[in-house]
Parts: structure tokens; C-alpha cells; sequence
């Protein structure tokens, strides 16, 4: 066998990731595609994959990632031939306590917010539709007509066929040994069969990939878990299209394959395989059946379907899948090589997944942009701390035990805790911190009163914090709090073409004096936001960028992705600099009591960044809120952050330290957008009520085209209030106009100073989105499937005094 010389494109692995993204690169790109699979095709962990093909999931891009599969599913034997056992059998999932119905109808109304179909039905119904099921215990079950299953074997083959069709060439028994390297960019891909230059690589190597990508210096995150299924022989009265089912409370799932019964489910006490390199030569392997193991499923499936206790056993699969440290796959570029895609880690969600990761990883290879906001799935949200492959198997672990378990809403992992911590943390713990976790750094949440256990209770109402916050909140609106803002991550860009630089990759007017401070967005070529950040101007040719803690490699990538080859630098700063960020009416006070600098509104205005000393320490403070009221960002050398704590902390003025979820409700009444709910990549500055922060005299940036050439607006950020206190807002809660669904809520909470709940999202109409429009509609919003009249709102909820944020 002789492989070819070059490549447009190779993509590693021959699984249905692989093959649905070669099928995508030839067909809708005409690209010059090379797939190199080490053993057979489907022979990773395709091949023994159960076949459940879901939809809905709690992103609406990711939901349609997932519809995408389906549709082409049902339509790709016309263009091959071949079959590839769709089946739209429909999905029940069981409920068997309020809590998981109360989550039901939750993802009901998601369901109708994204455009889906789902019903909540009762068990009469549920036992009309599946027979031979127990219903004793039900409350009810959601039922998703469109959802099915399909023949992950089949289903690759056609792929792997029609990417042929369109030119694609397919190598089997060609295994990856290495890279050829130029900086950070392949230029040949090394195989045991000879060496291909290849203007671009896209890793589909499924529980390889990890190590494929470690050959080109890049971290895959993913830890391969022992899953194990039975499949029964033919069952009496088991119909050959009864539904697939779900039975989360019972950690179980079922379908129905040849009169017979696939059975498999997620236990909370999961087998990790190895934290090394996975054997090259595993191809179609399988382990020994672990019966031992595989009883806890056994034993709840019998009840929930006792025709298994007779049922003859044909066989039990073993096998190993990719898993992530949080349960949502991996997709997109990595930060460390300039031209590898990775589309790996698919959580079990491989086969439901495949036919739209393929789509998006084309797209994303070809014009070097997500075509959609793919910020749960992008391999850009992790950072270093998951180069520990303990830690990552740890965490993985704990994600595959969750897989079935109630989503309660603010829901913390708890494995590998604490990671990294500020200085201020055993300060913050003694004063009852409840702490949170964000890419690995501990963050208080919330402080529990005396007489208050300090950790999180969930449920589906409100939460045991909810008081405990609120007191906070008022505390910040009537004097003053100090957030440990640590974690923010921080960058400095420097030299001759910095500013020129951030121009390009800034919409706002950047350019500013030495000693400014902007707000702007950084837009893709859609004009979709891409991230938005801080930047103060240090000098001439210095800036300083922050960022939230989340977001630290996306950020960094975007930036310096776009930067020219030379003229500057861009360094991450994170670890160099503590922040805490001082907020109240009563700010200035305690900012005077510890710093001989005149903190005055005519010598410190808003929007403005100087040093002063506190403790000694040379503090870098920004004057600008996200919690609408008068307030600083102290960025503080991070081995002096102690002792500028204690110093404020002495100065009096009623400050307190308050947490997170503080702050959320704060940013809520003000206004403020979040990037990845409120603001994404598809939604534009014009879209969600952010034109003001575009600059628009030589619009040089990128997206000024795009943003120049759109028309009239369709769609439009907007708040809504809710009077019923009974309602929990969490996002994605339907919007009604006059009984019509316009959109959906991107994110939700409380504002304590309002006493009512708060909820923020695009309201839609093709027919463009006027002010008229806004205002003329009579609102409702549905939570948790029950419609609940609202208020639009197009200004902030709460609004303190000018004098308070400007003065």
C-alpha cells in the first residue's frame, strides 16, 4: 500500500467522527481529504456502541448539532446505497420523584424553546406505548417522538462510501507515528506507510486521541471508562418498534434490537481503563464480561422490565469510550498547534453526535471558525490544570456517575477540589465561605450566616443559599462588598504594534490615552462575539486585558491567533495578579481609608486605570463596575494580596466579602451581559444591545463587514420581570409574545433589590424587530411548562444613581 504524497486534509481515525468529517470535507468543501485509520473502519469504540440516537441537549447549537445528525441519517442511504438502520422509534425517559419530573418539565420547555417536540405523558400512557414495562412507580415520562436509534456500523460505512463518492481516499491499516513540525504547525503527518504533507489534520482518533494529539504537543482531555451492555435474546410481546427508553432514576437505558433488548446504564461507581496511551493494536478489542460489576444494573432493569429475569442472555459487551471532565465532547482547534482539529471524547453521545460533528469540523477546518456558538463543546475551555491525567480521570469519573443523575440547577463537581486556590482562601473559608469551582480555581459562591450549615442543598425551588445571598446583595446596594476575583484571567499585550494590533481584533476604540480603560467586543467574520473583555492602556505600547476566569485559553487563542507575526507580545499574567473587586455606594470611602491617592471622581474617573499603594504593595485599579454601582478592580500583586485584604477588610465603611452568585444577582438588575448565555459567537453588538461599544469611524476590525452588510435586525436582546416569586428563572425558559413562542431566556435569576425574578433573551421575528415591536407585544414566559404573564423590560431593572457608578 502506497499512500499519497499530500493532502489538503487528513483526518485520523476511522470511527463515525472521522468518517462523517471526511464525508463533510469532500461533499460540501470539495477539499482533498485523506482518512488514515490504523485498524478497520468502525473498529475503535464505533463499533460496539448501543445505537441511542437523542437530541435535545441544554445548548440550542448544540441541540441542532445534534438534529442535523438525525436528518442526515434518515436521508443518507438515497445517496449511497447503503443502509444505516435509522430507526424513529421515539425516546421515553421515566420519572419516579418531583424532582426529576420538576426537571422534565424544565426540559419541555427547553425542548419548545429550541423548536423540538416533547411531551410529558403519564403512566398509563407509558405503559399503553411499552407493555412490558413496570409503571407502579412512575410519576410520569417525557416522550420525544423524533429521537431513534440506528446501526453505528452501518451508519460508518455509508459515511466512509460517500465520502468516497465525492473523492475522498480511505486508507485502513495505516497507523500515525508522528508530525512533521514547523513551530507550531504540522506539515506532515508520519505514518508507517510514509509521510503525507498536509496543510491541515483533524483528529478523529476517538479514545486515541489523546495520544495523537500529545505527537503535535497539543492536550486531549479524555479518559477511557469500561462500558458495559447486555443484548438478550428475542422477548415475547417486545415490539420491534417500542420506544427506546431511559430510566434515569434507575441509572438504565433500553432498545429494542431484533425482537431483543440492549440494556446498559451509567453507574456512580465507573471503571476508568488506563491513564496512559491506549494500545494501538486494541482495535476491535473488548474486556472480559464483569458480571459482578454489571449486577447493580441488572437488578434495577428486572424491576423496571421484569421479562429479563427469563430472558436468554446473547451476549454482554465490555468495552471502552471516551469520556470528558465534564460530560460535553471535544471539538475544534487547539490552542498549541496552529492547523490540528480535534473532534474526540463523545461521552457516549458518539452515534447521536457524528453526522453533525462531521458537519461543523468540516466547516470549522475550512474557513478556521466554528460555524455556530460551540463554546460547551470547544476544546479551548480547558487549560494546563488538564494535562494531569489523574486529575482528569478523577474528574471524568465523576462526570460518567452524574450521566443519569437529577440536573439541579448551580450543581458544583466536588473531585479534585480544592485545585488552585488564591491566598484568600483559608481567610474567606473562616468567614464561612461556601466555594465554588471554575477551571480548576476555587471561588466563594456565597457566605453562610451563623447558624446556616456553610455548603450548597439543591433542589428545583430555591436553593438553600437564597436568603444568605440575599442579604449579600443588599449589603452591596446600601454599603459596600469586596469579591475575590482572583481567578480572572489576565494578559499583557506589548510593543510597536500592539495598538494597531487590537485595532484589528477589537469593534471598540481601543486606541485610547494612556491610562483608559474600554470595554469592547471581539467579533468573528459572522460579527458574532467571540469574547468580551477589559482592556486599560499602560502605555504607549502596553495594554492589559481581563477576561473571565472560564474563557482564559479561548481568549488567549483568539487573540493571539490573530495577531501580526511580529511587533508584539502577548503574555498571560493570570498567576501574577490577584483582583479583588470593591463595590458600593460606600467604595470610595473605604478606597480613601487605606491609599494616600486621591481616589476623587475628578481624580479617578470612571473608566480609567491607575497604580496606587495599599499595604505597601503597588495596586493596579480600574475603576468600572459590573454590578452597577461605584466600584474598583484592584489588581494586586498576588504574593501581597493578603495583606491589601486585611487592610480593607480594617478600614470599616460596613464592607463584607461577598461571593459570586452575589454577583450574578447584582449584574442581573444592572443589565450586564454574560458571554456564553447572553452574548455568543451568533449573536452580534447590534443584536444584543451593545452597538454602543463598536466603534464606528474606520471600522478596520474584524466583523465590521459583516456587521456593515446586515440588515434590519430580526432579532433583539431584551429583560423580562415576573411578579409569581414561585417562579425559578435558570435560562432557556420559552418566550411568548401574544401567545406566540419569539425566543427563549439565555439566562435567569433573582434581583433582591426588584423582588422579582430577572430573565434575559433574544426576542425574534423575520419579519425585523422593532422598538414597536418590543413594546406593542403582551408577554408571557414559560418555566418548567407552565406560562407565567411578564414584563419587558429595555433598561435596566435597577438602576442606582449616576452618581454612584460615575462620581
Amino acid at each position: 500500500m502506497t499512500v499519497p504524497s499530500h493532502a489538503q486534509v487528513v483526518v485520523i481515525g476511522g470511527g463515525i467522527i472521522g468518517c462523517s468529517t471526511a464525508y463533510h470535507l469532500a461533499k460540501d468543501h470539495g477539499a482533498d481529504v485523506v482518512l488514515l485509520e490504523q485498524g478497520k473502519l468502525t473498529s475503535g469504540s464505533t463499533w460496539h456502541a448501543a445505537g441511542l440516537v437523542g437530541q435535545l441537549r441544554s445548548s440550542a447549537s448544540i441541540t441542532k448539532v445534534l438534529k442535523y445528525s438525525v436528518d442526515l441519517y434518515k436521508r443518507l442511504k438515497d445517496e449511497t446505497g447503503l443502509e444505516t438502520g435509522w430507526k424513529m422509534t421515539g425516546c421515553l425517559r421515566l420519572a419516579t420523584n418531583q424532582d426529576r419530573w420538576t426537571e422534565y418539565k424544565r426540559l419541555a420547555t427547553t425542548a419548545g424553546s429550541f423548536g423540538m417536540e416533547m411531551h410529558l405523558i403519564s403512566a398509563d400512557e407509558v405503559k399503553r406505548m411499552w407493555p412490558l414495562m413496570e409503571v407502579s412507580d412512575l410519576v410520569g415520562a417525557s416522550w420525544l417522538p423524533t429521537d431513534g436509534q440506528a446501526s453505528p456500523s452501518d451508519i460508518t460505512q455509508s459515511l466512509a462510501k460517500g465520502a468516497r463518492m465525492h473523492g475522498a481516499k480511505i486508507f485502513e491499516g495505516v497507523q500515525v507515528t508522528g508530525f512533521a513540525m514547523e513551530g507550531a504547525r504540522i506539515t506532515g503527518v508520519h505514518t508507517n506507510k510514509g509521510t503525507i504533507l498536509a496543510e491541515k489534520v483533524i483528529n478523529c482518533a476517538g479514545q486515541w486521541a489523546r495520544q495523537v494529539g500529545a505527537m503535535a504537543g497539543i492536550n486531549v482531555p479524555l479518559q477511557p471508562v469500561k462500558h458495559q451492555y447486555i443484548i438478550t435474546d428475542p422477548i415475547a410481546g417486545l415490539s420491534l418498534d417500542a420506544p427506546t427508553l431511559r430510566d434515569p432514576d434507575r441509572r438504565t437505558y433500553f432498545k429494542e434490537e431484533v425482537g431483543g433488548l440492549v440494556m446498559g446504564g451509567y453507574e456512580p461507581n465507573p471503571q476508568p481503563w488506563v491513564t496512559g496511551d491506549v494500545p494501538n493494536d486494541w482495535e476491535f478489542g473488548l474486556f472480559g464480561d464483569d458480571f459482578d460489576h454489571f449486577e447493580q444494573h441488572m437488578e434495577q432493569a428486572m424491576l423496571r422490565v421484569p421479562a429479563l429475569a427469563t430472558a436468554g442472555l446473547k451476549q454482554m459487551i465490555n468495552g471502552s469510550e471516551s469520556f470528558t471532565p465534564d460530560g460535553n465532547f471535544i471539538l475544534g482547534r487547539a490552542m498549541e498547534c496552529e492547523n490540528m482539529y480535534v473532534g474526540a471524547g463523545f461521552n457516549a453521545f458518539g452515534i447521536a453526535s457524528g453526522g453533525g460533528a462531521g458537519w461543523v469540523l468540516a466547516e470549522w477546518a475550512m474557513t478556521g471558525e466554528a460555524p455556530l456558538d460551540l463554546w460547551a463543546v470547544d476544546i479551548l475551555r480547558f487549560s494546563d490544570m488538564h494535562r494531569d491525567r489523574q486529575w482528569v480521570c478523577d474528574r471524568t469519573l465523576e462526570a460518567y456517575g452524574k450521566h443519569y443523575t437529577i440536573g439541579f440547577p448551580h450543581e458544583e463537581y466536588t473531585s479534585g477540589r480544592p485545585r488552585i486556590v488564591s491566598p484568600l482562601y483559608d481567610r474567606l473559608k473562616a468567614k464561612r465561605a461556601v466555594f465554588g469551582s471554575k477551571l480548576g480555581w476555587e471561588r466563594p459562591n456565597w457566605f453562610a450566616p451563623q447558624g446556616v450549615e456553610p455548603r450548597d442543598i439543591y433542589s428545583m425551588g430555591r436553593q438553600n443559599w437564597f436568603e444568605a445571598v440575599g442579604a449579600e446583595h443588599a449589603h452591596v446596594r446600601t454599603h459596600a462588598g469586596l469579591f475575590d476575583q482572583s481567578s480572572f484571567a489576565k494578559y499583557e499585550l506589548s510593543g510597536p504594534a500592539a495598538a494597531d494590533a487590537l485595532a484589528h481584533i477589537c469593534a471598540g476604540h481601543v486606541g485610547r490615552p494612556v491610562g483608559r480603560v474600554t470595554y469592547t467586543q471581539l467579533l468573528n467574520t459572522r460579527g458574532g462575539i467571540e469574547a468580551d473583555l477589559t482592556v486599560a492602556r499602560l502605555a504607549e505600547d502596553r495594554f492589559y486585558i481581563v477576561t473571565g476566569t472560564g474563557f482564559r485559553t479561548h481568549d488567549y487563542a483568539w487573540i493571539a491567533s490573530h495577531l501580526p507575526a511580529a511587533g508584539c507580545t502577548l503574555t498571560d499574567v493570570t498567576e501574577a495578579y490577584g483582583t479583588l473587586s470593591l463595590m458600593g455606594p460606600n467604595a470610595r470611602d473605604v478606597l480613601a481609608a487605606v491609599t494616600q491617592q486621591n481616589v476623587s471622581n475628578m481624580a479617578f474617573p470612571f473608566g480609567t486605570v491607575q497604580d496606587i499603594a495599599i499595604a505597601g504593595a503597588q495596586v493596579r485599579a480600574l475603576r468600572l463596575t459590573y454590578v452597577g454601582e461605584l466600584g474598583w478592580e484592584l489588581h494586586v500583586p498576588i504574593s501581597a494580596i493578603g495583606e491589601v485584604y486585611d487592610e480593607l477588610m480594617a478600614a470599616g465603611h460596613g464592607l463584607r466579602p461577598v461571593g459570586y452568585r452575589c454577583l450574578e444577582s447584582l449584574r442581573l438588575e444592572k443589565g450586564y451581559r454574560a458571554w456564553s448565555s447572553d452574548i455568543t459567537p451568533n449573536d452580534t453588538p447590534h443584536e444584543a444591545g451593545l452597538g454602543w461599544a463598536v466603534r464606528k469611524e474606520n471600522a478596520g476590525f474584524i466583523g465590521a463587514q459583516a456587521l456593515a452588510n446586515a440588515g434590519p435586525l430580526t432579532k433583539r436582546f431584551a429583560g423580562f420581570t415576573l411578579d409569581d416569586a414561585s417562579a425559578v428563572l435558570v435560562g432557556r425558559e420559552t418566550i411568548l409574545r401574544d401567545g406566540v413562542a419569539v425566543g427563549y431566556l439565555t439566562s435567569g435569576g433573582y434581583g433582591y433589590s426588584i423582588g422579582k425574578s430577572i430573565g434575559y433573551g433574544y426576542v425574534r421575528n423575520s419579519s425585523g424587530v422593532s422598538d414597536d415591536f418590543l413594546a406593542s407585544g403582551s408577554y408571557a414566559l414559560v418555566v418548567a411548562s407552565q406560562s407565567y404573564p411578564a414584563e419587558i423590560i429595555l433598561e435596566a431593572p435597577f438602576d442606582p444613581s449616576n452618581s454612584r457608578v460615575k462620581a
